[in-house]
């Protein structure tokens, strides 16, 4: 599939970006061009299963040192702003592949972040193999009942103390990475106090655990999820977060930075949907003029560029927010919800520009494809995951007019 150009680079200006982050971009688009680019299409179309898991793009990213840019030197890249790198990343890997930055959402933002919480000899165990690539990470807080409603009341899946450390048992639903994973980090109700919840890093081999099979979903296929089902899976406890009963101040830690990673996204997708729109709108004559000589399409162009535009910006101060150790609740959903929206609107009228062709997969006769088809299925599930832009816009309401009227 052809490449057409970056409209960013020439309306989409680095006013205070740091040096640092600008760098991990093109460091970045060039790992995504050579090692994801090749294998984005048929990501996008594959059905769902454990063989599909899209190993080949994974461990290239890694490899590139991609995987490093969260963590500090120790570990990683030790970067003075990681998380607006690290988002900067998630941008340009969905600007290809939705779902494959929905993969690294879980690998390099979600699940670092509770590796935070680690212990000091459990952190130099796993950081290497997550940074490597060498092992796939999942992050698991919702089940069948709970999802953006995330109270410890709600969870089913139970920790339970023993003399050693803990005995989980439960199910958790639409776990990014189950499949192929070596260790997710879970979310449980504390069986010694039920209205407090424990974070805990389980191993996927444990005996006990079991890997439903993948869910066949509308989008996001190189994302694959599945249940993970636990029965009295025993977990040591050194492999606690931070402490017991303080777990949903461990998952809502991560899922805050999680949502400025999907705001990213989807800024990236929108930005790959405007670009493959201006150049249809600069190719397709109709009427004895180019498409884009309509006023319609030159002003709703315009519109899209300044959301986009927007919407980078929000997620960049969100992140930069956490870097310099502010809180950023309000600004992480105001990312998650405005950048995902933009991409679902973007998409939809770059199918209505390119027409049949927009809606199709493949033409038949040529062979022909713009991917939009694949992209449009993909921006739907970022308004959903990680708290759907509903629970995103009550978040920023309770900032606006106070928890004690809007509860």
């Amino acid at each position: 599939m052809p490449t057409v150009p970056r409209t960013q680079d020439r309306v989409s200006h680095d006013v205070w970006l740091p040096a640092e982050t600008i760098e991990v971009r093109e460091r970045a688009r060039k790992a995504v061009t050579t090692h994801l680019a090749p294998y984005a299409r048929e990501i996008g179309q594959r059905t769902e299963s454990p063989e599909s898991f899209p190993w080949a793009a994974f461990r290239g990213l890694a490899a590139e040192g991609l995987f490093a840019v969260p963590f500090d030197a120790e570990y990683g890249a030790g970067l003075e702003h990681p998380m607006l790198a690290t988002c900067t990343v998630a941008e340009e890997i969905a600007y290809e592949s939705s779902s494959m930055a929905g993969v690294y959402d879980g690998q390099c933002i979600l699940v670092p972040q509770t590796l935070t919480f680690a212990k000091p000899e459990v952190q130099a165990r796993l950081i290497p193999e997550l940074v490597s690539g060498a092992t796939a990470f999942s992050f698991a807080t919702t089940e069948p009942e709970t999802s953006s409603d995330l109270t410890a009341e709600r969870l089913s899946t139970v920790a339970e103390r023993t003399a050693t450390g803990f005995v989980i048992s439960g199910r958790k639903r639409w776990i990014t990475n189950s499949v192929v994973a070596g260790w997710v980090s879970v979310l449980c109700r504390d069986g010694k106090n039920g209205g407090r919840a424990t974070m805990l890093l389980v191993d996927l081999t444990s005996p006990g655990v079991t890997i439903g099979s993948p869910d066949l979903k509308m989008g996001h296929r190189g994302q694959i999820t599945a249940d993970i089902v636990f029965e009295d899976v025993e977990v040591p406890a050194n492999q606690v977060l931070w402490e017991a009963g303080q777990g949903m101040r461990v998952a809502l830690s991560a899922l805050v930075r999680g949502r400025i990673g999907i705001g990213a996204a989807g800024v990236g997708l929108a930005q790959a949907a405007l670009d493959l729109a201006v150049e249809r709108l600069r190719s397709r004559h109709v009427f004895g003029a180019p498409l884009g000589a309509m006023q319609h399409w030159q002003f709703t162009m315009a519109k899209h560029a300044t959301d986009i535009e927007a919407a980078r910006s929000l997620y960049q101060k969100a992140a930069l927010l956490l870097d310099k150790g502010h809180s950023a609740e309000p600004e992480a959903a105001m990312a998650k919800a405005y950048g995902t929206r933009v991409a679902n609107d973007i998409v939809r009228d770059a199918i209505q520009i390119h027409g049949a062709l927009g809606f199709a997969r493949q033409v038949g006769a040529t062979g022909e494809s713009v991917r939009l088809e694949e992209m449009y299925r993909d921006a739907k599930i970022l308004e959903i995951f990680e708290g759907a832009n509903e629970l995103q816009h009550w978040i920023v309401a309770r900032h606006l007019i106070g928890r004690d009227v809007t509860g």
